[in-house]
């Protein structure tokens, strides 16, 4: 019999081949290939990333189409950078994300070097932690541009600025910076007091020689005691105040009181007096004595018999009223419960809360159940309800329960004729009172424009954006009169705000010399924006003058008769500008639109202006940071994907309602579903008809004049004088591109195409660029920068 070789040790064999695999990971061959693919890694994203921040915009709309084989990226690295690129910057850290490519550029680089990567561990995590630093930072300082603090800088500011507040955010990030600067430089209180110069005790002088004129004077402020403000405190001197006039000696005038009386009445601002304590108790005293012998000021006193539309001006709908269907409510229930059950989520409790045209189903789940289990199933409850527009709130806030929105079969019109005949309207003491619609609790849902400060209104056409324009204004031509509120409407469509013509000189404000209050010219849009910055500034100047912070506060010591007319004070209305295609603006004017618009938003809210702004193409182009970011609530009705509910609210949802007035408001720390309010064109026509037809003031009420840049293209081009302001960043910019069009200009410089058109006349005027060529791009005269600029240095001679 032969004799069986012995095995080999289980041992033996599984050693070696721990043995091959750490071989293989010691290997330099595998440090070069890792080196070579994480090195590489690095460049991909760098380049991506930097394509992305050219070309973002046009990318990021076409993100869910990228799967489509027609649908082309202009990131330099096609779809994938494109999407990558959005995903670490747009949805991450913002600009802060260019860490990881320079981190993983020195891995592979030690990698290939054969370093060793440890040594890296240290630089990886500060990296990280400066790279989300800097996306907090970036959320903070909310620059212009959404890219500089990417979804997580903004979301995470947000929060954080909920429970610290601004000024907290701003501590932790400045902590946070001296926590890095003291471990990494080792800082400690005795470096601190080393470096800190210390000052020489004075020698004392001992001849003459050393009383130079700085000592003497040096030594005499130090010994001398600061005992003046002490008596000037607890002393009263009898020439502290000047003598105050005397009654005989105030000089009167004559005022026309309400239009209709005049009077003789002193003039407190003449009393001349150093105490501005006691000129205030002298105007108190003046301004009371004036409202006991004439009443407050009244604003409304010139259209005194002004009516208020009646309510029956408006239509009444036969299927108003809710209707609850047992069998429907059943039916639904079952298939919730079912479809959870089929996937192993039990359900403790549920009811039913009926809306106008959803119904909210508000379960709790059993204990143990995840939330977000329930929130991945929307689709499939949607699937066994054969029902659009089905909506998960999980969890339902201020609530321990999950809430389901399903559309009801027979949905009930909403009409503008109930919310305005609502409790909850009529007797609100709001400054500017909007009834927007109802809750799925069937409650009528009122907010202060006032306390907004301004809207944006977005939702893809005819989903009922235009219908809520007219619900606004409605709200407030039945609340307001019209020496309280005026209106600046703005209609690139020149079809959805016409009706409003009818009451021009009642409610509406518009420039000098215009003919037409509802302003479609793009260039009026322009000067009327710039007029309104004008008027905020000259408002800005009264409240200053008034020594008050806001226009309830001005209005309030205006009526009062606390304000002297004579020194430019008036009674100020509340201005609502409304934009309704705020997409066709910007497509055609840009910069020109957005720096004024920008401008409102931020500082227009105390001075009373406050802007209505919608838009069909919610896009990021259109809808930009500095927008969102000064227009915190937000209504959108429905649109097409969940990148344009993201633009519009930062959240998902609106792809997900049902259309005809269904829509979400957000005021940045919940959203509210509601069937908005329905307002035929008819029964505007009646409103309008009704209050146009009565007394109204001479003229619609005037803007400041604002004198816009010439129109067209004849003005002298060689005159150095007359040149646009951005001349010579356009002329660089020619020049570097070596491309000499109007679109280059209006794309890189976000410019109108009049002005674009302009700028390029110029440049041909200075032989910079060559004549027009029809359809070809001008020939570019100047080779380079250098060039440039000595031709520019050379017409200044």
């Amino acid at each position: 019999m032969t004799k069986r070789k012995k095995a080999a040790p289980k041992k033996k064999v599984a050693k070696k081949k721990g043995n091959k695999i750490i071989g293989f990971f010691k290997s330099k061959q595998t440090h070069l290939v890792f080196g070579i693919f994480v090195l590489t890694s690095a460049i991909f994203l760098l380049v991506s990333f930097y394509s992305f921040f050219m070309v973002w915009k046009e990318d990021q709309s076409q993100l869910d189409l990228l799967k489509d084989k027609s649908v082309t990226a202009r990131n330099l690295l096609g779809k994938l950078g494109a999407t990558i690129s959005d995903f670490f910057i747009y949805q991450g850290f913002g600009i802060s994300t260019f860490i990881i490519p320079i981190l993983l550029f020195f891995t592979g680089l030690y990698a290939i070097l054969n370093i060793p990567i440890k040594k890296l561990t240290n630089s990886w995590f500060i990296g990280i932690l400066f790279m989300i630093w800097g996306a907090l930072l970036f959320g903070f300082l909310n620059l212009n541009n959404e890219l500089f603090a990417g979804v997580v800088g903004y979301e995470w500011n947000d929060y954080l600025q909920i429970y610290l507040g601004k000024t907290g955010v701003f501590i932790l990030l400045l902590l946070s910076l001296l926590t890095y600067l003291v471990t990494k430089f080792k800082i400690t209180p005795a470096k601190i007091s080393a470096a800190v110069p210390k000052r020489k005790p004075k020698k004392k002088p001992q001849f003459i020689d050393d009383f130079t004129e700085e000592g003497f004077v040096a030594e005499a402020i130090q010994e001398e005691p600061n005992t003046e403000l002490e008596l000037a405190i607890d002393k009263e001197p009898e020439d502290v105040f000047e003598k105050i006039a005397k009654p005989d000696n105030i000089e009167k005038e004559k005022l026309v009181v309400d239009n209709e009386q005049e009077v003789d009445r002193i003039n407190p601002i003449e009393i001349e007096v150093e105490n501005p304590v006691h000129e205030e108790h002298t105007v108190e005293n003046l301004s009371s004595q004036l409202v006991k012998d004439f009443g407050e000021f009244d604003p409304k006193l010139e259209l005194g018999n002004y009516q208020f539309p009646k309510l029956n001006l408006l239509k009444e709908y036969g299927n108003e009223n809710i209707t609850i269907n047992k069998e429907e409510l059943e039916n639904n229930k079952n298939k919730i419960v079912e479809t959870l059950n089929n996937y192993k989520i039990g359900i403790a409790s549920i009811k039913a809360t009926i809306g106008p045209t959803v119904t909210l189903y508000e379960i709790v789940p059993e204990a143990g159940v995840r939330i977000s289990k329930i929130k991945n199933l929307e689709d499939d409850i949607a699937l066994s309800l054969s029902a659009l527009g089905i909506r998960i709130i999980a969890p339902i806030p201020g609530k321990g329960t999950i809430g389901i929105e399903v559309p009801n079969k027979k949905p009930s019109i909403v009409s503008m004729k109930s919310v305005l005949s609502a409790q909850k309207f009529q007797n609100s003491k709001m400054e500017l009172p909007i009834a927007l619609g109802k809750t799925i609790s069937n409650e009528t849902f009122v907010v202060d424009l006032a306390k907004m400060p301004h809207l944006l209104m977005a939702g893809a056409t005819g989903q009922g954006k235009s219908v809520g324009l007219n619900a606004v204004l409605s709200s407030l031509l039945y609340k307001k009169h019209p020496a309280e509120v005026k209106f600046v409407l703005v209609d690139p469509k020149k079809v959805e705000l016409t009706l409003f013509n009818k009451i021009e000189r009642h409610f509406l404000a518009k420039l000098p010399d215009t003919e037409d209050a509802i302003i479609t010219d793009t260039t009026l849009v322009i000067n009327t924006l710039n007029s309104l910055c004008i008027e905020m500034d000259n408002r800005y100047d009264l409240l200053k003058l008034a020594y008050v912070r806001n226009i309830k506060e001005y209005n309030a010591k205006f009526k009062a008769r606390k304000l002297n007319p004579e020194h430019g004070h008036k009674y100020l209305p509340y201005i609502v500008l409304v934009i309704d295609e705020f997409a066709d603006l910007i497509m055609t004017a840009g910069k020109e639109i957005e720096t004024p618009i920008a401008r409102l938003a931020q500082l227009a809210r105390a001075i009373g202006i406050h802007l209505i702004v919608a838009t069909q193409r919610p896009s990021v182009n259109v809808i930009t940071g500095i927008i969102k970011a000064n227009f915190p609530t937000r209504v959108a009705f429905r649109v097409t994907s969940k990148i344009d509910s993201r633009t519009i609210l930062d959240a998902q949802g609106a792809d997900q309602l049902i259309g005809k007035g269904d829509m979400l408001i957000s005021n940045g720390s919940e959203l509210t579903r509601l069937q908005c309010a329905f307002i035929d064109t008819p029964e505007v026509e009646n409103v309008t008809d009704f209050i146009g037809s009565q007394r109204a003031y001479a003229s619609a009420h005037m803007l400041p004049e604002y004198v816009g840049e010439e129109s067209g293209t004849s003005v002298a081009m060689d005159d150095i004088a007359d040149r646009d302001k951005l001349f010579e960043e356009a002329a660089h910019l020619v020049v570097a591109s070596q491309q000499g069009s109007t679109s280059l200009l209006q794309r890189k410089l976000k410019l109108g195409y009049n002005r674009a058109g302009r700028i390029i006349d110029q440049l041909e005027a200075a032989k910079i660029v060559g004549p027009f060529e029809g359809s070809k791009a001008r020939q570019v005269l100047v080779t380079d920068v250098i060039a440039l600029q000595q031709l520019l240095d050379n017409e200044l001679k």
